[in-house]
């Protein structure tokens, strides 16, 4: 099988220690404007790319359109990448029990929880990885969920044939405004497909202009209003919830990231990578919101990091000038 070329992505992020450039975060950045046109571009934006858990919310559409009963804490959980908190547990194993199904149903992989904290409780309780603590089997519960309400096959719901998944397709490529341009198997196991970087900031605004009332508008809502199930204390996504007004923020793998705020301003951003330290993707994303004239102050403190010496700051993480 041929490799596919790699485009040539742009500096974004630079690591300087003690005077010295140590390293550079390569990727690629896009802003659109309120009007929904690019105003803000570093690198191969329009190049197809896997968005990851960026696309949980177009995943959760597709369940509500299937007919998903899921509001509050439960639909933000399955748009969300979650930290594996006992919360967070509880809350997925409540969506499978009121659809009928116990944890058994979940197809996603046996996982560590994201958050430290829990982790330590499962390891001191003799645990080990579950499916529950699992990020994405918040996803997985809504997509049973969906399943149960329609009648669908459940044991093979992550089939990119799947009623489901046809309807998680069809939403993709018309929230994206483009085709999917490949289909693969996400960490989770289930489908993830590849849009373009200007492809995923337009899916979410496109979503955060829909009307009130729409599902559309409900995940979004839900999201804003219950950002720590959307993530995790003290994680990125729900940091930029809280604190920027109205805003909608999805990380994925890889160095993936969507912000979008209710003027319409919206950035998506590829670190090419995998930031697997989670320390550009959203810096780079609340750059490129800056550049567009939206109002990022009251998350300035994610628009750099400090580089540690001895436990001391000697340098810092910060944006390269486009």
């Amino acid at each position: 099988m041929p490799e596919t070329p790699l485009p040539a992505h742009a500096p974004l992020v630079e690591v300087v220690r003690s005077g010295f450039r140590e390293g550079v975060h390569y990727g690629a950045a896009v802003g659109l404007t309120a009007a929904g046109e690019v105003g803000y571009a570093r690198g191969p934006v329009a190049e197809p790319m896997f968005p990851r858990s960026a696309a949980k919310p177009f995943q959760a559409l597709a369940c509500l359109r299937a007919g998903a009963e899921l509001t509050g804490e439960r639909l933000a959980i399955a748009a969300g990448s979650h930290a594996g908190s006992d919360a967070h547990v509880a809350t997925v194993r409540g969506m499978l029990a009121a659809a009928g199904l116990t944890p058994e149903a979940l197809r996603c992989p046996p996982d560590w929880p994201l958050d430290r904290a829990a982790r330590d409780t499962v390891l001191r309780a003799g645990g080990g990885p579950d499916r529950l603590r699992m990020n994405c089997s918040g996803k997985h519960a809504a997509m049973l969920t969906a399943c149960v309400r329609q009648g669908w096959d459940t044991a093979g719901y992550l089939n990119p044939g799947h009623p489901l998944q046809t309807l998680v397709r069809a939403a993709v490529e018309e929230k994206c405004a483009e085709p999917v341009a490949h289909t693969a198997v996400d960490g989770c196991g289930a489908p993830q497909l590849a849009v373009s970087l200007t492809g995923l900031a337009r899916g979410l605004r496109a979503m955060a202009r829909a009307d009130a009332g729409s599902h559309e508008a409900a995940v979004l809502d839900a999201m804003r209003t219950h950002p720590e199930f959307v993530a995790g204390e003290g994680l990125a996504d729900t940091l930029v919830m809280r604190r920027l007004p109205g805003a909608v923020s999805k990380r994925g793998a890889e160095g993936v990231v969507v912000i979008g705020v209710p003027s319409g301003e919206t950035a998506a951003v590829k670190i090419s990578d995998g930031d697997a330290t989670g320390r550009a993707a959203t810096m780079v994303a609340l750059t490129a919101l800056a550049a567009l004239g939206v109002d990022v102050g009251p998350v300035a403190e994610l628009l750099s990091r400090p580089v540690l010496g001895g436990g001391e700051p000697v340098g810092v993480v910060r944006p390269l000038a486009g």
